[in-house]
């Protein structure tokens, strides 16, 4: 499935209208850590953080852009991720959260960043509750990417993530228990987990439009 830039905008404004307006309630933890282990409990107390979704116009088509963490991170080194994190107390607000996080992380401005709209939630079996924000990113941009976190930046066309053709299901056991989770392998590239998830939210989402 192929989008212009147009046709998701217009889908993403008139979902986030229609949610604002009562019209709409998101399911609760879709696509989530925990929409593939019902046994799970989400945790009590979440931690607040976001996400960019970068959405970049080429001229041959939409593509994400991804980054890849360094080996050595405490935490999902090696994984494939939007950029971001948790928000500060001085964010203004989730928006602020994940365009601080993209400069800090691979030196894309606000500037360079075109904000459409947050998607669904998505709660992390670590206690986060990441709040993606979908934004579409001017194609000259620099990357400066910070080398305490990223090891790679890259860009996979939205198509492929778009087609359900390219959406599994894989599990591993954590912990003693066998834990199932999304994944979209692209290549080498193995986008999986969280990434996986809210991409797949996102297809849910624009799939709708043209359906």
């Amino acid at each position: 499935m192929t989008m212009t830039r147009e046709e998701v905008r217009s889908r993403l404004v008139a979902r986030t209208a229609a949610i604002a307006a009562g019209r709409l309630v998101p399911p609760p933890y879709v696509g989530s850590d925990f929409a593939l282990n019902a046994a799970d409990a989400p945790p009590a107390d979440l931690r607040p953080a976001a996400v960019l979704v970068p959405l970049v116009d080429r001229a041959e088509g939409l593509t994400v852009l991804l980054t890849q963490r360094t080996a050595d991170m405490p935490s999902h080194a090696g994984q494939i991720a939007f950029p971001g994190g948790r928000r500060h107390r001085d964010d203004a607000d989730l928006v602020a959260t994940a365009l601080r996080e993209t400069e800090e992380e691979i030196g894309v401005g606000p500037h360079h960043v075109d904000v459409v709209a947050a998607i669904d939630n998505y709660v992390t079996g670590s206690g986060y509750l990441i709040t993606p924000i979908v934004g579409f990113v001017a194609p000259r941009f620099e990357l400066k990417p910070d080398p305490r976190e990223v090891a790679d930046i890259f860009e996979v066309p939205l198509a492929f993530f778009l087609d359900p053709a390219n959406h599994h299901v894989h599990s591993r056991t954590w912990q003693g228990r066998e834990r199932r989770y999304y994944a979209m392998p692209y290549g080498e590239r193995y986008v999986w987990g969280a990434t996986a998830g809210m991409l797949k939210n996102l297809w849910r989402i624009l799939s709708d439009a043209v359906e």
